[in-house]
């Protein structure tokens, strides 16, 4: 089974598992060892999953102002959350590959495996949530029908996502490509970068 045949039902079940009470305050319960890259697919889409519901919660225009900004501050927790995961991704990348050299005229790709699998798993949770529109019982044959469209490109997006991280994994393993990770630096969650923060000191 490729990789990301493999990604993409992690996530499935993710999503799915999630759903069983649609609740963001719902813990987790991750099926997979603590270790594996199961775990960290797993927790991944779970985290974007939770904050896809967040975003839909904030952009309530009758939200109370301070459940909004408690929700906001959950949402930066969780995008922290979510960066610090692609990087796990990546180190597991990284070993899995540290005995591989680089072919002399080896190419470096545009972004690392992770960051590809983090567009995967948001793709995962699109598809979803689409075709819950596509089947909704209350929406107009139109908005159905839109959603359904719109479905299908997602649907193929998928494909041929899975198809490029998958041929990207393989130039890796052979020494076509290789791997550069440039650790994320969010200046504004960092009080030393922050100037809001600090000058407050």
């Amino acid at each position: 089974m490729s990789f990301t045949k493999h990604s993409n039902e992690i996530f499935l079940k993710a999503i799915e598992d999630y759903h069983t009470t649609d609740n963001i305050d719902t813990p987790i319960n991750n099926p997979y060892y603590s270790n594996s890259i199961e775990n960290r697919l797993y927790l991944k889409c779970w985290i974007d999953t939770v904050q896809w519901h967040f975003e839909d919660i904030i952009r309530d225009p009758q939200i109370d102002p301070v459940e909004a900004l408690s929700l906001k501050r959950r949402i930066d927790r969780s995008n922290q959350d979510r960066t610090d995961l692609v990087e796990q991704i990546d180190s597991y990348f990284r070993q899995e590959y540290s005995d591989v050299k680089p072919l002399p005229n080896a190419r470096l790709n545009t972004e690392s495996p992770a960051w590809a699998v983090d567009r995967l798993s948001i793709l995962a949770l699109k598809i979803y949530h689409m075709r819950e529109q596509a089947e909704r019982g209350d929406a107009t044959a139109e908005h159905r029908q839109q959603c359904s469209d719109k479905l299908a490109v997602l649907l193929e997006q998928q494909q041929d996502l899975s198809l490029a991280i998958d041929q990207l994994l393989e130039d890796i393993a052979a020494g076509r490509k290789y791997m550069k990770v440039y650790r994320q630096m969010k200046m504004y969650n960092d009080p030393s970068t922050n100037p809001v923060l600090y000058k407050n000191k």
